[in-house]
């Protein structure tokens, strides 16, 4: 017998072979779903380094892109816990905003103290995630419909309540105010970091911890991957999915603080894009829109990318249309490669 191999044989081992390495990189995927997110953002940051001559990676320009990145960051932290659960909040920006409005008013009309207006913006924000957790968990609504209606809720009580205008630098205490501390800077050489960004650093850490350190964040990722499975075992999943939107409510009301300092003021047309930014930060951070799968830490990747397209591609001269054309690639990429990897073990 012919101990050589024929050239279909060949094609046959290559073949078998590439197939190994595909199935490595998706279970490594899979394992480490912050990877694939991580690598593309050193890589576009390369080329954004190369495409701006040299402006892209100077200090001043890095810690632009951590101030702009802070509120969004921030609010998709609480964005990933519920996509964590296979919902979705389409609310986020303008729950943000009503929070982030009533610090500001009850401070300034109500002559509230700064630390008591923060304590009463918070109650706010978790009085709007009990709602929308309430909706979801008692009346079985899907989180996609909820949201989609207080969108336009928050938004309108904004408005109404703002009576459509802005609250002043010099209405909210000045730059020295405990309601504008966040937006206070540091240099580490030619770097401003805000304290914003330390805030949005400090929930990441907090957050993370829960997720894998504590039994509801076991339960957070139970829930997620298959409810029934989650309500054999013991799971209250309505108690889970109650507490997952009150903590992201409060989480909102932390970013409309966030924002406060961004902003130095306070607006109800503040962050209009801010929703679906949160989305993509998620998805493009490797988190699963299928629910049960993905890290805190990668979420915070896929805000930084979104960052770092916009200001790259700005500095590069691409037109704010082709900007968009690329973060919406990003995102079917993004969704494409999650569904590959999910189809591990099947």
């Amino acid at each position: 017998m012919d101990s050589n191999p024929t050239g279909e044989d060949a094609l046959v081992g290559l073949a078998q072979h590439d197939k190994t390495v595909l199935d490595r990189i998706q279970h490594a995927l899979h394992r480490y779903p912050v990877t694939s997110p991580a690598v593309v953002l050193l890589v576009s940051g390369i080329v954004f380094a190369m495409l701006s001559n040299g402006r892209f990676q100077r200090p001043e320009t890095i810690g632009i892109i951590l101030q702009q990145t802070a509120v969004m960051a921030t609010l998709a932290v609480g964005q990933t816990l519920i996509i964590l659960t296979a919902g979705i909040d389409l609310a986020v920006g303008t729950g943000m905003l009503l929070t982030h409005l009533v610090i500001a008013k009850v401070a300034v009309d109500q002559g509230v103290p700064p630390i008591l207006a923060l304590l009463i913006g918070m109650m706010v924000g978790l009085a709007l995630g009990a709602f929308h957790g309430f909706i979801v968990t008692r009346l079985q609504l899907p989180p996609f419909i909820v949201t989609l209606g207080t969108f336009y809720i928050f938004n309108s009580l904004s408005l109404v309540y703002s009576k459509a205008q802005t609250i002043s630098k010099e209405a909210l205490g000045g730059e020295n105010s405990l309601l504008l501390w966040t937006g206070k800077f540091f240099t580490v050489g030619s770097m401003r970091i805000t304290v914003g960004v330390l805030v949005a650093l400090g929930l990441y850490a907090v957050v993370a911890y829960a997720l894998s350190n504590t039994s509801w964040g076991r339960h957070v990722y139970a829930t997620g991957d298959d409810p029934e499975a989650a309500r054999l075992a013991g799971i209250n999943t309505n108690r889970v999915l109650l507490s997952i939107y009150m903590v992201a409510g409060l989480i909102y009301a932390l970013g409309g603080w966030v924002q406060l300092g961004r902003s130095l003021s306070a607006s109800a047309n503040a962050a209009t894009d801010v929703n679906l930014e949160t989305i993509t930060a998620v998805v493009i951070g490797g988190t699963s829109l299928f629910g049960g799968r993905g890290r805190i830490w990668g979420t915070l990747v896929g805000a930084l990318i979104v960052t770092v397209f916009r200001i790259g591609l700005n500095l590069a001269g691409v037109n704010v249309y082709y900007q968009n054309f690329a973060i919406g690639s990003l995102i079917l990429i993004a969704v494409a490669l999650d569904q590959w990897i999910r189809r591990v073990g099947k």
